[in-house]
């Protein structure tokens, strides 16, 4: 989702798409202010119908000239009055400068029409046949306007004008199999041109044709004849694919007219020159969708380079705008960007029309065009102040229309125009038509005494009617005489008064400039504080980013701390709950070899109490060492009882878990040990091999295991452990202590070392179970620690 100012559907009229984006431009442009409109998108999105228009719908460009011309039509200027010089600038010509030039442009061979009126060519007279009449509302009227118009293309970074008169069509030459242009002696390559920088730091094509047009019509006139020399080439994409960015800008000069509000002021100071430039810029494409080869990949190529630079330099504003940053701007590497460098840097406003193609193809261009386009809406440039205009009286030109209405009436009424020489003859023929006539001064006859007295009495009244004349003519001149010194004191005191205001107003003007000098001392410290602000709220943020990067990471770096104390803390209460239990079972293991240590004491004193006590017999001879070795000992598996000795009771280990169930797991290739003490495990299943239903039923378990000792004795061990249920639902032994059995035959024995024996050797073999030490180590031999009897040894092994 992207979001704009304004979205137009595909149904919107030109007219709508007009009144929203382009009539403000056109409302500036009037009232002296820059312009910059261009259309942006990927190849065949619509930009030049956008811009151009279609046979009877117009588009923005014959809609803004004709609102152009609709606003200034009755206040143009007459051709050649606003000239324009070679540097961006324009100067004011004298009427006799410009008549001189318009006659030199009328003897031109130029073919007119009988009618004198321009034809209008029928290939565009739709487009321009815009029966809206748009107008700005607020013209200045006392001032005189001109338009001019240039039109350029930027092709392969290259800036070409397409006004410029050449003899063969620079634009399409012809070319041959090897893709170079023919040598022909009447081809003539276009020259590029290149860009420079005006006195105000504007940036403008040296050597560009400059148009100055009158009407829509022939305005639109000019568009087309260069609009034909326009580069287009056929793509997979597009039928007309525009290869060049199209520049058309149309040029506004403006200056006031002098206080009688009939010519131009002749001050270069006082002309406004304001211009609004329509771009159609050329669609970004990629060339493996167009399959563009040779010019036409070079086209692509150049084209999307320029896209890119553009991009780039919005985005470099933009960051300089919202970090405070004084990043460059690469204007420079591209002349689209460099030719409106200033607009950027806030000389004028800027209007952005995208468009879009809704085919699914273009889906992944279209996002790129609209993220772009989304990011240019928070650029933000300054906007100029407006220029001052001279301090004229406003309403000369009415006034001055309205005085040549009235005198040219005035005129009618007497007859027609009088010039001042008729007129004193008319007032001295009524002077002589107010004195009495002459009569007839013929003398007939001497004696006539009639004649001369009639003509000195004629003479007489005229005298006197000359007399009264004179005295009420000088009585008129005393009366003019006096108010004239009265219309001279009343302007002398208007005029000392007039001056006192302009005094009075000069020094509020002086207070007010050095109020305003005061503030905008003011306003630049305010500024400067700012900037400081802005650079302390800068580093302040940079060193908050960094104190919050330093404390994310402290509080990972305490929490990796804590995990690794939790699991240290867990392993040690493992360690200490099994030292404990350790410690326990050794104490528990201590305890019972102390237990079998007194036990063991017991049974010795018992049995040599019984044995001191019992009454002794003679004691037969032992055998000698020589009859030892003729008749071995025969050795018992277990050693039989002392005939004459006290019984010892037998014992039954028990089981420290007597309570619990358990599975007595005796494989069946052990084998039978014929000894006394037999472990025992009361309620316990016995198996032959471990299954899942014996070990649900128990919670112990014990394995009987024989093997070979060194000794040639077979040793069995009880390896026991606990079983648990498993996740699964199974089965699980944990091993957690083992039980060695093991059986030995006595051979500590003790024999008397006297020579001869009176017995027999059965006797002497019985009687040596009859002496005390044999008896003792035989019946009392035991090791520590364990319970289970004579013969036998305990060892417990924890887990």
């Amino acid at each position: 989702q992207y979001s704009f100012k304004e979205v137009f559907g595909t149904l919107v009229v030109q007219k709508k798409l007009f009144d929203v984006v382009a009539k403000p431009l056109v409302e500036d442009l009037i009232h002296g202010k820059n312009g910059l409109l261009f259309t942006y998108g990927v190849t065949g999105s619509g930009k030049t119908h956008t811009m151009t228009g279609s046979p009877g719908d117009g588009g923005l460009l014959p809609r803004c000239l004709d609102m152009i011309f609709n606003s200034i039509g009755p206040f143009q200027a007459k051709r050649f009055v606003f000239k324009l010089d070679d540097k961006n600038g324009v100067d004011v010509q004298c009427e006799v400068d410009a008549l001189l030039e318009r006659q030199k442009r009328d003897a031109m061979p130029v073919p007119k029409t009988p009618s004198g009126k321009r034809q209008i060519d029928p290939e565009f007279a739709d487009m321009i046949n815009v029966q809206d009449h748009c107008k700005v509302e607020e013209v200045d009227e006392d001032n005189v306007y001109s338009v001019f118009v240039s039109y350029i293309e930027i092709y392969n970074n290259y800036i070409y004008d397409l006004l410029e008169e050449a003899p063969f069509d620079p634009i399409k030459p012809k070319w041959n199999n090897c893709n170079t242009p023919v040598r022909n002696g009447d081809f003539i390559p276009p020259q590029s041109k290149t860009l420079r920088e005006d006195q105000n730091h504007n940036m403008y094509v040296t050597g560009c044709t400059e148009v100055e047009v009158k009407s829509t019509e022939e305005a639109f006139e000019v568009f087309w004849r260069g609009q034909k020399k326009r580069r287009i080439a056929n793509t997979q994409l597009n039928r007309e694919s525009s290869r060049s960015h199209s520049v058309f800008i149309i040029k506004l000069a403006q200056a006031p007219l002098d206080a009688d509000g009939d010519n131009v002021l002749q001050e270069k100071e006082q002309i406004t020159l304001s211009q609004l430039s329509l771009v159609d810029l050329a669609g970004s494409e990629r060339t493996n969708r167009t399959k563009a080869e040779g010019n036409r990949l070079r086209e692509a190529g150049n084209i999307n380079q320029s896209l890119m630079t553009l991009r780039t330099c919005i985005e470099v504003l933009r960051e300089n705008q919202m970090y405070g940053t004084n990043k460059m701007v690469p204007y420079r590497d591209s002349k689209l960007t460099h030719l409106f460098k200033n607009y950027f840097d806030g000389e004028g406003k800027v209007r952005m029309i995208v468009c879009v193609n809704p085919k699914a193809e273009d889906y992944e261009e279209s996002l790129q065009v609209m993220r772009f386009a989304e990011m240019t809406q928070e650029v933000e440039v300054a906007r100029p102040v407006d220029k001052p205009l001279c301090g004229l009286t406003p309403g000369r030109r009415f006034r001055n229309q309205a005085f040549r209405e009235e005198l040219s009436r005035k005129l009618e009424i007497r007859g027609g125009p009088i010039n001042g020489e008729t007129e004193e003859q008319s007032v001295s023929e009524m002077l002589l038509q107010s004195f009495p006539p002459l009569p007839s001064c013929e003398l007939l006859d001497v004696n006539d005494d009639q004649t001369l007295p009639k003509l000195i009495e004629v003479l007489e009244k005229r005298h006197k009617l000359r007399q009264m004349l004179s005295e009420e003519f000088a009585k008129n001149v005393l009366a003019f005489k006096t108010m004239l010194q009265e219309f001279d004191s009343s302007v002398v005191s208007k005029e000392n008064y007039i001056q006192g205001k302009l005094s009075e107003k000069e020094k509020i003007i002086a207070g007010q400039k050095m109020e305003l000098e005061r503030l905008e001392k003011k306003t630049k410290t305010l500024e400067y504080k700012i900037e400081i602000l802005e650079k302390t709220a800068t580093i302040y943020e940079e060193d908050k980013r960094n104190l919050q990067q330093e404390l994310e990471s402290k509080s990972q770096k305490l929490q990796r701390q804590a995990s690794d104390k939790r699991r240290l803390e867990a392993r040690l209460q493992g360690m200490v709950a099994e030292t404990t239990m350790k410690w326990e079972k050794e104490c528990v293991t201590k305890q019972l070899e102390m237990q079998n240590k007194l036990w063991v004491k017991d049974e010795k004193l018992k049995q040599l109490k019984a044995i001191v006590t019992e009454p002794k017999n003679e004691k037969p001879e032992r055998p000698s060492r020589e009859r030892d070795r003729e008749k071995p000992v025969q050795r018992s598996v277990s050693p039989s009882p002392v005939p004459n000795a006290p019984p010892v009771r037998l014992r039954h280990r028990r089981s420290r878990s007597a309570g619990e169930r358990w599975v007595d797991h005796k494989p069946p290739s052990n084998l039978p040990t014929e000894t006394v003490m037999q472990p025992h495990v009361p309620h316990a299943i016995t198996v032959a091999a471990a299954s899942e239903k014996a070990l649900a039923k128990c919670d112990k378990y014990m394995l009987t295991h024989q093997e070979l000792a060194s000794d040639g004795e077979i040793e069995t061990k009880l390896i026991k452990g606990d079983v648990f249920k498993t996740r699964g639902g199974g089965q699980a032994v944990q091993f957690t202590e083992i039980e060695t059995l093991k059986q030995e035959s006595p051979t500590g024995r003790k024999r008397r070392s006297s020579p001869s024996s009176p017995y027999p050797p059965e006797e002497a073999a019985d009687s040596e179970w009859t002496d005390v030490e044999t008896r003792c180590s035989v019946a009392v031999e035991m090791r520590a620690g364990s319970t289970l009897g004579p013969g036998y040894q305990h060892h417990a092994q924890p887990k």
